[in-house]
């Protein structure tokens, strides 16, 4: 006797299915598991509102400083005045960016960043001092944009002085001061890393009219900021054609001059 067909032996191993259910209740079971799924999106969503607002975890119990030099990390936390306490998502950044510029004017950039769970870090890059104008007994600094950012009792070592002796028929008058610190601080910047060393007074009397004067009596006419890397170069070359001379005059960097012994 033959036994049972392939399909007869599959459909004896399918388990039996019950009855469909009613429209109604699959209706509400669908509007319960939907109910269910709000609810634990509700109070996941709650539940992160109140960790990063309401709890005591995320919140600014520390405020870190690096990239100092001459400032304190003191005076740069005292400055930026990081409310304490305040959750880390609410805090302003920016402001805190902002008031630390106003305040601290050495200050040349900043960037305020979240440290989680309970820190701020404040990196700071200080402006450089260029050139120092005498002010009395003190110098103020200035940085490589022409910006006089602090006064300081003691000149810094290695800084040249800028001297504005402009004649009364020119100067100030014609350029403004602010022009005239401003190519005093672009000639300061392209002369020779030797050179510049020696360097002790950046003097303007003009706006073409620029001069330097070395630590040994030795003297640069350099003339107006223009063409800067051509003098640069020529000077150098200059230097070592006549090592005894005194006065060099780059001026005009295809036809420079020295003399003097």
């Amino acid at each position: 006797m033959a036994g049972p067909t392939t399909a007869e032996r599959a459909g004896r191993q399918q388990p039996e299915s019950g009855p469909p259910l009613p429209p109604r209740l699959r209706r509400l079971l669908s509007l319960r598991m939907l109910i269910i799924l709000l609810i634990v999106v509700v109070l996941g969503g709650g539940g992160s509102i109140w960790l990063l607002y309401g709890s005591s975890w995320l919140r600014v119990h520390r405020v870190s400083v690096s990239g100092t030099r001459v400032l304190t990390p003191a005076q740069v936390r005292e400055a930026a005045d990081v409310p304490l306490g305040t959750p880390l998502i609410s805090l302003d950044t920016d402001a805190i960016e902002a008031r630390l510029r106003r305040k601290l004017p050495r200050i040349d950039t900043v960037d305020a960043g979240r440290s989680w769970p309970h820190g701020v870090g404040l990196r700071v890059t200080e402006r450089t001092p260029v050139l120092l104008i005498a002010n009395g007994a003190k110098f103020e600094e200035v940085d490589r944009e022409g910006v006089r950012f602090a006064t300081v009792a003691q000149a810094p070592k290695g800084v040249p002085a800028l001297e504005l002796a402009p004649p009364p028929s020119a100067g100030p008058r014609r350029f403004g001061t602010g022009r005239l610190v401003r190519e005093a601080v672009r000639v300061a910047q392209d002369v020779p890393a030797a050179v510049a060393h020696d360097t002790r007074t950046v003097k303007v009397r003009t706006y073409d009219s620029i001069s330097l004067e070395l630590g040994d009596g030795r003297t640069v006419l350099w003339g107006s900021g223009e063409k800067g890397r051509a003098k640069a170069v020529t000077l150098t070359a200059l230097m070592k054609a006549a090592p005894h001379a005194r006065h060099f005059d780059v001026s005009v960097p295809t036809a420079p001059a020295s003399s003097g012994s």
